[in-house]
């Protein structure tokens, strides 16, 4: 298979398209879209999001050093891409998407309500590395919409809540599952009769 050489560059895709809500009321707060972020532990529980230093939502989250990462789904798509080309200092982006904030229970920075699953987030560390800085954050709290919650088995089915994710500059649905953790070295079960 004949392969072209590029430049380095960020090819590591799909990612998760989600809403970074930040500031501490009654300072202001505003909502970032972000992909650039990950999980990075689990015991204890922790992610990144990486911010360029210019962005409005930097110093909010530099100076509060908590902020909520907001999962999104397909009827958030085009809030979640006007959050993302519209600046904070010049517009009220609850107001404008129609967005609702909700309080937190840990900390003080607002949550989205249409957001199936909510991530209170406070900030660890913040690790410069150019274009962006990397903010390491403990997941203090999860919320999760109850309406995906299967209540038999309590588990939550995120499939339902149809999340999108952004490759290379466009914003799609993720497809459907090939196979559940460990598929590929499960003992098939014999039938019988």
């Amino acid at each position: 298979m004949a392969k072209v050489k590029w430049k380095p560059g960020n090819m590591l895709y799909p990612l998760p398209a989600v809403l970074v809500t930040c500031g501490i009321p009654p300072g202001p707060v505003n909502i970032i879209t972000i992909s650039w972020t990950g999980t990075i532990n689990s015991e204890p529980p922790m992610l990144s999001i990486s911010v360029r230093k210019e962005r409005y939502s930097y110093a909010l989250i530099r100076e509060a050093g908590e902020f909520v990462v907001n999962l999104t789904t397909q009827e958030m798509a085009r809030a979640v891409d006007w959050c993302g080309v519209r600046s904070g200092r010049d517009y009220d982006k609850f107001r404008e998407t129609g967005l609702t904030a909700v309080p937190p229970v840990e900390l003080h920075t607002p949550m989205i309500a249409e957001s199936p699953v909510n991530l209170e987030c406070k900030v660890e560390q913040v690790i410069p590395l150019g274009s962006h800085d990397m903010f390491l954050a403990r997941i203090v709290a999860v919320h999760v919409e109850e309406r995906y919650l299967d209540h038999t088995t309590g588990a939550f089915d995120l499939r339902q809540t149809e999340p999108i994710a952004y490759l290379h500059g466009s914003y799609y649905l993720l497809g459907e599952r090939l196979g559940r953790f460990g598929f590929s070295v499960r003992k098939k079960r014999k039938r019988k009769g």
